[in-house]
């Protein structure tokens, strides 16, 4: 890293995109043989940004895989954003994951009371903190991530918590265990790391001065919204998404006069429904002719876990090279951590 980029980069941001493919090894040891007792068909994970994200990609990854082997056994995975437990967690055959990195997260810390004190089974994943004090207080699992920097961000150990979920459903006998095949993709996207750095490198001098909105199929929707997300924290900009078809039905309609300068960018899965790729080109054509700017990305071929996390890996260093054109440190959430102590106070 070059002395300029380091002025910026104060704390390495750029080594912890490098290390996301090793992350999902290291969560899946971790969660080696924790589980609970119980029969589940349905796992609820409540959690907060980085720490929720994993779960929406997981249930599209454990959602594929019954889509292509009948034989296997359809469960449903609930995300839960809030501070209270949804209706889902309450079935006798729920299993509850509490996930917070830091351990102190208000909402997820309110939704484990609640799961203490109604009695349901529950699991917890932080690196330590208060959700780890109370897991032992209460004889709960728990499984601690790993801090590999102090200044570490739980939207960067999407690795670590998607091992660990996946590892938690193989235990209890949820999901086929499919370690070899993710692994092996995981390496490969830690081989083609320099290419998407290329790529990101390349797509933020067309964000810059942008108000970035991503586009993509339903079935990606968790891939659009973790773009979104890494151009908020990353580079401290504003960003929104929304999926297609949905999108042609009401949100293009907003751009007949758009009120910004706004970049979209549209990731198209090559297979997805013929009727739903028509869209791409044409949706685009539509926004161009109002001044919009569009780029289609075709989202890599293969595995759903390696179109997914090929395609975020882009998105990091996409939204890592627009904070430098900003001059922003990556690292940091300055507003998250000032809106804490408001409300504590």
């Amino acid at each position: 890293m070059n002395e300029d980029i380091k002025k910026i980069d104060k704390s390495g941001f750029r080594q912890f995109i490098l290390d996301v493919p090793k992350g999902f090894e290291i969560g899946m040891t971790l969660a080696k043989g924790v589980k609970v007792e119980g029969s589940f068909t349905s796992v609820t994970v409540s959690g907060m940004g980085g720490s929720a994200l994993p779960a929406n990609l997981l249930r599209v990854y454990c959602n594929s895989l019954f889509s292509k082997n009948p034989q296997y056994k359809h469960f449903e995975i609930y995300v839960n954003r809030y501070y209270s437990l949804p209706p889902e967690s309450y079935a006798t055959s729920t299993l509850n994951l509490i996930a917070s990195y830091s351990g102190n997260t208000e909402e997820t810390l309110s939704s484990l009371e609640e799961a203490h004190s109604k009695n349901l089974p529950f699991i917890g994943l932080s690196a330590g903190g208060k959700l780890e004090e109370l897991c032992k207080q209460y004889g709960a699992p728990h499984i601690k991530l790993p801090i590999p920097h102090p200044d570490f961000q739980p939207r960067m150990g999407t690795g670590y918590f998607f091992g660990a979920m996946f590892q938690l459903l193989v235990n209890h006998k949820l999901m086929p265990d499919t370690t070899s095949e993710l692994l092996s993709l995981a390496a490969k996207l830690e081989s083609s790391m320099s290419t998407f750095e290329e790529k990101g490198k390349v797509l933020a001098k067309k964000m810059k001065g942008k108000t970035m909105v991503i586009y993509s199929s339903p079935k990606f929707k968790p891939v659009a919204m973790v773009w979104k997300i890494k151009i908020n924290e990353n580079a401290k900009t504003p960003a929104f998404w929304n999926f297609l078809p949905e999108m042609d039905h009401n949100e293009m309609v907003g751009f007949t006069n758009p009120q910004a300068k706004f970049f979209i960018i549209m990731l198209r899965d090559n297979d997805d429904d013929p009727r739903n790729i028509r869209r791409y080109e044409a949706t685009a054509k539509l926004l161009s002719q109002k001044g919009v700017n569009v780029e289609i990305i075709d989202m890599e071929d293969g595995d759903v876990f390696y179109k997914m996390f090929a395609s975020i890996a882009i998105a990091d260093w996409a939204s890592y090279y627009l904070a430098l054109e900003y001059k922003q440190d990556p690292t940091p959430v300055d507003m998250v951590e000032d809106l804490k102590k408001i409300l504590a106070s």
